[in-house]
């Protein structure tokens, strides 16, 4: 089956829109929270536990797997899917974000990026082309293509000259590309400047690509310039083509970016803050390590779905944080993603019955309250 999109409702008083992802493994509806499997898992939780809560499509990264597993192992067991046997849809990153967090060991040319590998030194390089060919024999469902990523603080020629080679190396994916029935999405950059963000996505949306990323945000912008361009990029991309917020991902984020007509997110937000001992709760941020919870018999939500929330008391989850046991954020980053899925859902439903720009003005104004609050009891 060829990748497709097709669009559903819009909300009237908002630009959020309901749609739906149809690949080879299946349909996924938008708006949707893909949950990040960096190196073919989701930290700490098993494939049949992210069935379990309803995970739709999982994201995981081209840099991580190319340096291993590599590409001839995935070749031989038949890709991503029989590998970590996952039966839903899977999207790669192509690895640009990546090699420009490494800058201390990376050189970028027109050619692609040559990087030292993390795991034994060893100099690769990463091309546009083969990067596309990673994600083939990673079998992913959804490709992006290889990007130059800089800080969105950079200066205007810094970014226009990224820019532009985002462009080019976007057209030698895009020749690059084998597998039809593996989407390929284009990346939108251009820093915090709208007239450069205006060019990016002119030029890529005159491409055959089947859906678009707003990339080069949450890399030292404010959330106010965050929220300005994603509104900003998102109003000019192709309308028929679905929108993706690449890595940006706290509720108030996916929430307003909603609003403004994205349909995809991925962030490793809900994940990293489990492992620091942080739950997105109905009533804010809860740290389980606080010594308030250290006796507490009530549950992590008393409003929330989940098997932690259903099963274990606050005071369990305080003592296995404390001892350092890999269950406490393995139970936390299941709770997380269930919080995450589940505001998706409630966005989803509130599209489909015409009330979203009510609805997210509520919920927001509930989380700048409690966001950065922790439960007193």
């Amino acid at each position: 089956m060829v990748f497709s999109f097709s669009l559903g409702v819009r909300d009237p008083g908002s630009r959020a829109r309901r749609g739906t992802l149809h690949t080879r493994r299946g349909s996924v509806q938008t708006p949707v929270f893909m949950p990040v499997g960096t190196r073919a898992t989701v930290t700490g939780v098993s494939p049949d536990e992210l069935s379990a809560l309803g995970v739709p499509i999982l994201l995981a990264n081209t840099y991580h797997l190319m340096l291993r597993p590599g590409p001839e192992l995935f070749r031989r067991v038949g890709g991503i899917h029989e590998f970590m046997r996952w039966p839903g849809p899977v999207l790669t990153d192509s690895g640009g974000y990546q090699i420009f967090s490494l800058p201390s060991e990376r050189t970028v040319s027109e050619v692609g990026a040559r990087f030292v590998s993390y795991i034994d030194g060893r100099i690769h390089e990463l091309t546009p082309e083969g990067s596309i060919r990673m994600q083939t024999a990673i079998g992913s469902d959804i490709m992006m293509v290889l990007d130059e990523c800089i800080a969105a603080t950079a200066d205007e020629r810094e970014v226009r000259a990224a820019m532009e080679r985002t462009h080019r190396w976007a057209l030698r994916g895009l020749g690059a590309r084998e597998n039809p029935e593996q989407a390929l999405f284009a990346i939108v950059q251009g820093g915090l400047f709208p007239e450069l963000r205006r060019s990016s996505a002119a030029s890529l949306g005159a491409q055959p690509f089947d859906g678009f990323a707003i990339g080069g945000l949450a890399v030292g912008d404010t959330r106010a310039e965050r929220e300005d361009m994603t509104a900003f990029v998102a109003e000019i991309l192709p309308v028929a083509a679905p929108r993706y917020l690449m890595g940006v991902g706290t509720p108030p984020d996916l929430l307003t970016a909603i609003g403004c007509g994205v349909d995809m997110f991925d962030c490793v937000i809900p994940t990293r803050l489990a492992w620091q001992g942080t739950a997105f709760t109905s009533t804010g941020r809860v740290r389980v390590t606080r010594g308030v919870n250290r006796l507490s018999d009530r549950p992590l939500d008393a409003a929330c779905g989940c098997h932690t929330c259903g099963t274990y008391t606050r005071a369990y989850l305080h003592h296995l944080m404390k001892c350092g046991e890999p269950l406490g954020p393995r139970l936390l980053i299941i709770h997380n993603l269930h919080y995450y899925l589940d505001l998706m859902r409630q966005a989803r439903d509130a599209i489909d019955g015409g009330i979203y720009a009510t609805f997210a003005r509520q919920r927001l104004a509930e989380m700048d309250r409690l966001e950065h609050a922790e439960a007193s009891a």
